[in-house]
């Protein structure tokens, strides 16, 4: 089926880019022109309609007690039950979705923030009505739910909702107990919300004095901005500086994601797995050797990744690189800026090996307003696609100022925009919402027919020479940075679940060894300073219960199906139409495979490895010519 109610509440905005919770700089939102701006009427008409429809949710949530005991008897009772559960869930969606985006807008208006509240409260009482559901139809043979299929036409919707749960049965408890569990929600985002409230709102961030007399204030923010600044004394002090606060307060920031993991083997331990790195692939029926492939396939292929750094060492002109080079700059910043309307030109352009019925899509979100383009004062920063509103059409957020990575920012949510639309269209409700597991898939292959497609434009060498060196930077901190995360996070779990004490000391020291090995310390490629071992404490994502190694292998097998694509294969391209047109009719490591990518394999990560190789080639020969 759909997002769970859990899920939902967290408004099903498919997309996970980096964006600030800081309010972004701009014009007043009244002097934007309105083309430039999405058309929430399309949701809802106005506050009141969305009140009007708030109230009848919240009252239509009740009906679904009375199903409660129920759902044996007959296959009717059983197909009312998951439609109504359903169709409240989708217009809950719509409810969120709306609230969420007005408050966007414009971050200062408290009324939608205490609409984004009331939906919060929302999603826990419906969770908490629903959470007998899967427990009751747990409890009914699969021979019977085998008849109730057949018997019922308009069940076949959830069939794969069904059999799903029937293959996940061992791990659910009886009604009584899932409606304790469906509550614990209340207080198991605590970990979290400290760790958020500490580090963005209390945390005692230092202020520096860079070589020419400014100040830089070190919060999350400013280490993002000054990181990668020119003059090196300068980066090495916002590295010691900023992680030398974190390492400070090592202890407390230890205990909250000591308790985020205990809360995971909490949930382990009650759903019956053998490991938390189970239980959180399992949602998605994802194999666990998926996850060891990856880090396995990073091990074997640390020599590519070296070369990378030695290149980058060398284009810099440096004896010695160091951590805090990493973010800074090879070339010269590209002097260029796109207006709106060119970046339109250029997208579509890039988008047209995937067909002509694609590009019209596309077209319609520039054209009927879907997105709102730029920068305002109150406006969210960053950048989001929200393809959660199933009876309309997905939105996107920007905050657009004319350089390419804003260019290639808009590329990316459109590739989340449009596998969200073909999945809408194409699929029922309960099965079109896609698995996480697959949603950076669609947006990465948007960015890399971006960057082909621009590069073979390029005349001038020093403009090549800064789009490959971005591109590298992309894979580097994709790929090998997001499963560097994904080995230290598998490796805390894993040490709560042997007993070991999860300190900040011991955090430190397990992270450190890890960042060495990846970044060839011992062998001088890449020298680590001691204060890098706190880098844990600055990222949030270690709350987010293994996350991060999907940005790797959507990277991989973007990659994968981008090289037959761009290759001319037909077939390649409609296979790919298909896997975003798929939505969650099935599990997502099999959609990939249909689709021509297999991650039980290590072809994804080959192809990947080739491309990174072919761009330092590219790099080698441009500097061999000058």
């Amino acid at each position: 089926m759909k997002k769970s109610i859990g899920v939902l509440m967290m408004v099903s905005l498919l997309v996970f880019s980096s964006f600030l919770s800081e309010v972004t700089a701009g014009n007043k939102r009244s002097e934007i022109e309105e083309e430039y701006t999405w058309n929430l009427k399309d949701v809802y008409e106005t506050d009141a309609a969305w009140q009007e429809a708030f109230d009848h949710v919240s009252n239509r949530i009740k009906e679904l007690k009375k199903y409660k005991g129920q759902l044996d008897k007959s296959a009717g009772t059983l197909l009312e039950c998951l439609e109504l559960q359903s169709e409240l869930s989708k217009e809950y969606s719509r409810l969120a979705s709306y609230a969420s985006m007005k408050y966007d807008q414009d971050t200062r208006v408290s009324k939608y923030q205490a609409m984004k509240q009331k939906i919060s409260q929302l999603g826990t009482d419906f969770s908490t009505i629903t959470s007998y559901i899967d427990p009751e139809i747990l409890k009914i043979s699969k021979k019977k739910i085998d008849k109730f299929l057949e018997k019922e036409d308009d069940l076949q919707k959830f069939s794969f909702y069904l059999k799903n749960l029937v293959r996940q049965k061992e791990h659910y408890r009886n009604a009584e107990e899932e409606e304790i569990i469906a509550n614990a929600s209340m207080m198991s985002g605590g970990p979290s919300s400290v760790h958020g409230i500490f580090t963005n709102a209390d945390f005692p961030y230092p202020t520096i004095e860079l070589h020419d007399g400014e100040e830089a204030y070190l919060d999350a923010a400013g280490y993002s901005r000054y990181r990668d600044v020119p003059h090196r004394g300068d980066r090495k002090e916002v590295f010691k500086s900023f992680f030398g606060s974190l390492n400070g307060y090592r202890r407390t920031l230890g205990t909250l994601l000591n308790s985020q993991i205990k809360k995971d083997y909490f949930y382990t331990k009650v759903r019956n797995y053998d490991s938390c790195l189970e239980r959180a692939l399992d949602a998605n029926n994802i194999p666990t050797e998926v996850y060891h492939k990856l880090i396995e396939n990073v091990h074997d292929n640390l020599d590519t990744f070296h070369r990378y750094l030695e290149l980058r060492r060398e284009l810099m002109g440096l004896d010695t690189l160091k951590y805090y080079d990493l973010y800074a700059p090879i070339t010269e910043k590209l002097d260029v800026s796109y207006e709106y309307e060119e970046a339109q030109d250029m997208i579509l352009d890039a988008l047209g090996p995937l067909g002509g019925k694609y590009k019209s899509r596309v077209k319609n979100a520039f054209e009927d307003r879907w997105i709102d383009v730029y920068p305002s004062k109150g406006k969210r920063s960053g950048a989001y696609s929200n393809g959660s509103i199933y009876d309309v059409h997905p939105y996107i957020l920007l905050n657009y100022n004319k350089a390419y990575g804003d260019v290639s920012t808009i590329i990316h949510e459109l590739g989340h925009a449009m596998h969200s639309y073909y999945s809408n269209e194409n699929q029922s409700y309960p099965t079109s919402d896609y698995a996480i597991f697959v949603a950076e898939v669609a947006s990465t292959m948007n960015e890399i027919l971006l960057f082909h497609h621009y590069y073979e434009s390029l005349e001038d060498d020093q403009k090549k020479l800064s789009t490959l060196v971005n591109y590298l930077e992309g894979i580097r901190q994709t790929v090998f940075r997001q499963t560097q995360f994904a080995e230290f996070e598998l490796r805390i779990h894993e040490m709560v679940e042997n007993g070991v004490p999860l300190t900040g000391d011991k955090l430190n020291e397990t992270y450190e060894e890890i960042v060495k090995k990846y970044y060839g310390h011992d062998k001088n490629v890449c020298r680590i300073p001691d204060y890098i071992k706190a880098e844990w404490a600055y990222i949030p994502h270690f709350y987010y219960n293994f996350y991060v190694y999907q940005y790797s292998t959507s990277y991989t097998a973007a990659t994968a199906l981008s090289k037959k694509v761009m290759a001319g294969d037909k077939e390649a391209v409609d296979k790919y139409i298909k896997f975003i047109s798929a939505g969650g009719s099935d599990y997502p490591i099999n959609i990939l495979q249909t689709a021509g990518a297999d991650l039980t394999k290590s072809e994804p990560f080959e192809l990947t490895m080739q491309e990174m190789n072919w761009t330092m080639d590219q790099i080698e020969k441009i500097r061999k010519s000058q």
